[in-house]
């Protein structure tokens, strides 16, 4: 019995030993992000990579948006920072990328990177060397999102031109529902507004007249739509708009005091979630008249890169491959309606398909895209000269000015 019972607890040590070694070589990731409100779904998906790769386990931490920059940049010029790293898009990418903070991707050390079309590659490729370093996780569409039960009350259909849309604010406010729930005191809200209702007045021919410089900002396809977003302010935006800020404009619409919300179309989880009873429809940017190309702007939002300064690069490649796939991109579109640009996802919601639609004809979201890569950035210009103009302060045509002005101290084209 004593050789028996010494057995058994050998056994068992053994096997303790055994396991806690196992343990002890687990490769334990750090992943950083600024979306605060996706941590159930990440730990979600955590899982779900672990159980693919029981040698990796990741450790999800995230950080408020606004401070989210600095930490990272701080932590990464220290030499230090997490091993996998959701990173911006565009400008802001570039600045942790040139450095040489990031890890260069390709289709070699990630293949899942043929998953995705060359304009999401884009932007998350720096542009002196041409290289991407991160795997693109969003795209984002700027639209009108409007309240179907308050539409159908009022009598009113989405609308197609841009008289329409003044009609319909009309209407909506002579039976005392506020048409937009849109305020302008945070800076950043006003180039979502200028996205969301003026890129079908704006067009890809200006877009591309403006990117090869053939016109600038102070043309009057620009003008003309700045001066009608300001005509459609002062009558159907939120009451006091210029100090109504970002919070007070979502709960004015969540709260259904509000018809519509010209903005990302990120926000329609985070309104559904506040309240589910929300019956939500979306609508492109009215064209300026009937047969105009009606357009949504579009950009990808970020993505998912490894540290360069990492030691376990291999196994945060793993992950960051997963993250690259279509069965994260699915989980991804249905569970935070939110947009995938990973080609194959199947899409569920019948909201997101309708994104996913109007996503399909699109401008660039301009500044973002183009003119956020030196200061004083092109969307720095834009909102605060918007939100000077829709206070009163600038006419449209002084608000393009100032805004041609500032890119055009690095913006050779504009410098002719």
């Amino acid at each position: 019995m004593k050789l028996t019972r010494r057995i058994l607890m050998g056994a068992a040590i053994g096997g303790y030993i055994l396991s806690a070694g196992a343990a002890m070589a687990k490769t334990e990731l750090t992943f950083w992000s600024w979306r605060q409100e996706d941590k159930a779904f990440y730990q979600d998906v955590i899982k779900k990579f672990e159980a693919k790769e029981p040698d990796v386990s990741v450790k999800f931490e995230a950080y408020a948006p606004e401070n989210y920059q600095t930490i990272l940049s701080t932590a990464l010029a220290a030499g230090r920072g997490p091993d996998v790293i959701q990173v911006r898009a565009y400008g802001n990418l570039e600045s942790i990328a040139k450095p040489g903070y990031l890890v260069a991707l390709d289709k070699q050390t990630v293949p899942e990177l043929a998953n995705f079309p060359d304009a999401a590659l884009a932007a998350e490729t720096l542009r002196s060397d041409g290289k991407a370093y991160a795997v693109p996780f969003a795209t984002q569409t700027m639209l009108v999102i409007y309240n179907k039960k308050l539409f159908k009350d009022a009598g009113v259909n989405p609308p197609q031109t841009w008289d329409e849309l003044m009609t319909l604010s009309k209407t909506l406010k002579s039976k005392n529902v506020t048409p937009f729930a849109n305020g302008t005191a945070t800076a950043w809200q006003n180039e979502t507004i200028v996205g969301a209702l003026l890129s079908s007045l704006i067009g890809k021919s200006f877009e591309s007249d403006v990117v090869s410089g053939k016109a600038n900002f102070t043309d009057p396809r620009f003008v003309d739509a700045l001066a009608k977003l300001k005509d459609i302010s002062q009558y159907y935006f939120a009451p006091n708009f210029t100090g109504v800020d970002y919070a007070s404009s979502q709960q004015l619409f969540v709260a259904g005091r509000a018809a519509m919300f010209a903005g990302g179309s990120f926000e329609v989880a985070n309104f559904k979630s506040q309240n589910p009873g929300l019956d939500l429809g979306v609508f492109a940017s009215p064209v300026g008249k009937a047969g105009d190309e009606r357009l949504v702007a579009r950009y990808y939002d970020g993505g998912y890169a490894v540290n360069a300064k990492s030691d376990k690069k291999d196994a945060a490649l793993k992950f960051v491959r997963f993250l690259a796939t279509p069965e994260y991109g699915t989980l991804f579109t249905n569970q935070l309606k939110n947009l995938s640009p990973i080609k194959g996802i199947k899409i569920e919601d019948p909201l997101t398909q309708e994104v996913a639609k109007l996503a399909d004809d699109s401008m660039s979201y301009l500044m973002l895209v183009h003119f956020r890569y030196q200061e004083p950035s092109g969307s720095v210009l834009l909102q605060s000269n918007v939100q000077k103009m829709l206070a009163g302060q600038e006419t449209p045509e002084q608000a393009a000015a100032e805004i041609n002005k500032g890119i055009a101290t690095y913006y050779k084209p504009f410098q002719k």
